[in-house]
């Protein structure tokens, strides 16, 4: 039955999509940009920050990035009051500055969310013109998948794409990190000062280690052993609601030259708008060095940033229901998914199972069919570096489950996280 599904709906253009086993139908991922706030003053800070600049956006994301991902500030400390009663918090150009955080000033000040819109449709800035090209990108497999969909649903394609639009826009997230080394080890002879100098005056940045004496190389290894770091992670989402939507679509959307509708953009910029979810903080634990070359000790600041940073983004998505990932089952004998230690699995863990389903109208909801549960000791550890650690399962690929309750499941239904 499932089978005949998609033929039956090229002919009937009432009928609803169901996801089916031979569906190519691509599951919509939310999209980040991930930023860091430097802190030239601070031990470590150019190794905080050429590990950053390496570590990319979570695999089960987008990558919405802007381009600088580094910004600084000469402040210590910044001053993130009342986070308790900060949830929900809306920036935009009409923010009161006595509610605000050093953070949403900060976003205001660069203009974050009007920059996140005007890149999801590629808007030109020299003209203004626009395009549906990374929704579609997003939202579908191809432009093949588009004109299936077209054929079923009988819509016009700019009301498919602006449909697929307010979910994938709309699950657009910032992230901003506060990162900042602390020392745990009694034992480090090294600070990061005296690190940085010795790095910057040697070929060791480009993998040369014999350019270092071994007096040298020992110290920064005792000290890199030592190295932890504290992040905080702070989650923002894009606001793209009935009110965003139409104003963008009616006042700013071109496909051709329009000076009326490039300056509504300018002219309105302060009008889109991040809201505050929460925060996350991670202080590095259980960390080694283990798995590091000992060559390249300066491994470890990305070993540990990585992992504090995983952990936070594990959290948020536990802790926020929006921020939550879908990933799609890759077997069904056994129940198989490509998610792991990284996103926060344990024994305990529930996952609900779920079908999309299309509307007549190209809207696309998720039904759960069932509820499965991670099988013990086949949990994938797919943490950072946890293969060249020996970690235990870090070669498993993949993670096993077990049915809890639900009906027939085949692969490419979506697995989400249940609290």
């Amino acid at each position: 039955m499932r089978k005949g599904l998609i033929a039956i709906l090229l002919m009937v253009s009432s009928a609803v999509f169901c996801q089916t086993e031979d569906s190519i139908f691509l599951y919509r991922r939310g999209s980040i940009y991930s930023m860091m706030i430097g802190h030239r003053s601070l031990a470590y800070e150019q190794e905080i920050e050429n590990a950053f600049d390496e570590m990319p956006v979570p695999d089960k994301y987008n990558d919405h990035g802007l381009g600088k991902k580094v910004f600084y500030t000469s402040d210590k400390k910044i001053e993130v009051k009342g986070l308790n009663k900060h949830g929900g918090f809306i920036v935009n150009a009409s923010s009161n500055p006595s509610e605000m955080n050093d953070f949403d000033a900060f976003l205001q000040k660069q203009q974050v969310a009007s920059r996140l819109v005007a890149k999801w449709f590629h808007r030109k800035r020299g003209d203004g013109i626009c395009d549906m090209e990374l929704v579609q990108e997003r939202g579908y497999q191809n432009a093949s998948e588009v004109d299936k969909r077209l054929a079923a649903l009988s819509i016009r394609k700019d009301a498919l794409l602006r449909d697929a639009g307010e979910e994938l826009i709309g699950s657009t997230f910032v992230l901003v990190n506060d990162i900042r080394y602390i020392d745990k080890s009694k034992g480090s002879s090294v600070i990061g000062g005296v690190v940085s100098a010795v790095l910057k005056g040697s070929a060791l940045l480009q993998g040369n280690s014999n350019a270092l004496e071994q007096k040298d190389l020992g110290n920064l290894i005792a000290s890199y052993k030592g190295f932890n770091v504290k992040i905080k992670t702070y989650l923002y989402q894009l606001v793209w609601d009935d009110d965003i939507s139409s104003f963008w679509y009616n006042n700013v959307y071109t496909e051709g030259k329009d000076e009326s509708k490039k300056e509504a953009f300018e002219n309105n910029r302060g009008k889109f708008s991040l809201r505050y979810l929460g925060m996350q903080e991670s202080n590095g634990r259980d960390v080694s060095f283990a798995g590091i070359n000992e060559s390249k000790p300066q491994q470890m600041v990305r070993k540990a940033c990585q992992r504090a940073f995983d952990e936070n983004i594990a959290n948020l998505q536990k802790n926020f229901e929006v921020f939550k990932v879908k990933a799609p089952l890759r077997s069904i004998q056994p129940l198989t998914c490509e998610i792991g230690l990284k996103e926060g699995i344990t024994e305990n863990s529930r996952y609900e199972v779920l079908e999309t389903v299309e509307d007549k109208n190209g809207h696309v909801e998720y039904k759960r069919v069932g509820v499965i549960r991670p099988v013990k000791n086949k949990i994938w550890d797919n943490r950072y570096m946890a293969a060249e650690e020996g970690a235990e399962n870090a070669t498993l690929g993949f993670t096993t489950f077990e049915k809890v309750s639900g009906g027939s499941f085949y692969p490419g239904l979506l697995v989400r996280e249940l609290k």
